[in-house]
């Protein structure tokens, strides 16, 4: 600590990021990131921008991106944010959205950037216990508020919520700003974005680091009612005209327009899904029902932390969390069907017969 800090650092508990060690021949499932590259259309189209235009500012509004992102929803450009990642995206939502005289409201068990980003925004929180089988009750939440963040599919459970669940809340809180964290609905999810229309009170957020395979080149976008998008664009540029440089921006309204790619892609990844989740059963895990690009499972005698210590030991990669209820999972991001089996046959090593 340093007597140069101002009062509020000392205080915070920054979000603690994944490891990104550099070992050779390593399976790296503990980031969830897509196991297959970009867009191929997306490629060409930085390979075609790297050139002098470079010295010149990007367009502070990111224009053609949002009007393509706004042709893929049915939305116009002025329903559309974009930002430098999604978690840009929810550090202006917190700041321009969230922040009222009563409380917000998020699970227990959810994308540990939210208690982060309201304790740096001093906003008051209470977090809404899951259930028993870590699904998160959206009865629990009829109670006074100032806001709701939820992610669905949630994180790190991967365990979704129906739309019918979703327009209920927003019903039941038209006085709240209800905000649905969608980073993982292109893998089975049902998305909120058809229900902007009759509530001026909800916004979704999405990013293209998971289904899109841009987890480094850090594109995210929110949707919603033009006033919500305004309380964005205000603190954005407050904070930052220029959040999306030219590659990132060409590079996304390629891949947004990339139907084609995007299908075959997140196909893939849902079938391994479904193969990765009988194997680990097999081998004596309870693997929650997912709709993301990762599993979370827990073995029925091994502790969660142990059994990450010992895949790491064989050079496989997966994420425990050190927390109240999930220290025993493994979360477990999808990777190719090569990497999965390494995972499977790292797990037989390591597991009692």
């Amino acid at each position: 600590m340093s007597r140069y800090w101002s009062d509020i650092v000392s205080t915070l508990r920054p979000y603690v990021a994944g490891e990104q060690p550099r070992i050779p021949g390593l399976v790296k499932l503990n980031t969830n990131e897509n196991p297959y590259g970009p867009s191929p259309k997306a490629l060409e189209a930085i390979g075609q921008a790297a050139d002098d235009r470079l010295r010149l500012y990007p367009d502070p509004a990111a224009t053609e991106l949002r009007e393509a992102i706004a042709a893929r929803f049915g939305l116009t450009a002025e329903e559309v944010f974009v930002g430098n990642g999604s978690d840009e995206v929810l550090a202006h939502t917190f700041q321009a959205l969230l922040k009222h005289d009563l409380p917000l409201l998020y699970p227990d068990v959810t994308y540990s950037f939210y208690p982060t980003y309201s304790l740096l925004y001093g906003i008051e929180a209470v977090e809404i216990p899951v259930d028993d089988k870590f699904q998160i009750r959206l009865a629990d939440y009829d109670r006074p508020c100032g806001a709701i963040i939820i992610p669905n599919p949630n994180a790190p459970t991967g365990i979704g919520l129906p739309l019918a669940g979703i327009e209920a809340l927003l019903a039941a809180h038209p006085d709240a700003v209800v905000v649905v964290d969608e980073a993982y609905v292109d893998f089975g999810g049902e998305s909120a974005v058809p229900l902007i229309s009759a509530h001026p009170n909800l916004l979704v957020i999405q990013t293209l680091s998971k289904s899109r395979s841009f987890a480094g080149l850090r594109v995210g976008f929110a949707l919603g009612h033009r006033d919500l998008i305004e309380a964005l664009v205000r603190v954005k540029d407050s904070f930052n005209s220029y959040p999306l440089d030219c590659l990132a921006q060409l590079a996304a309204t390629a891949a947004i327009k990339d139907d084609a790619w995007f299908d075959a892609c997140r196909g893939k990844i849902i079938a391994t899904r479904e193969s990765l989740v009988r194997e680990l059963q097999a081998l004596d895990f309870e693997v929650l029902p997912s709709q993301a690009n990762f599993v979370f499972a827990r073995h029925q005698s091994q502790p969660g932390a142990a059994l990450q210590a010992a895949l790491r030991e064989r050079h496989v990669l997966v994420r425990q969390f050190a927390k109240p209820r999930i220290s025993d999972f493994l979360r477990i991001s999808i990777g190719t069907d090569e990497e999965c089996t390494r995972l499977i046959s790292a797990l037989k090593e390591i597991l009692p017969a």
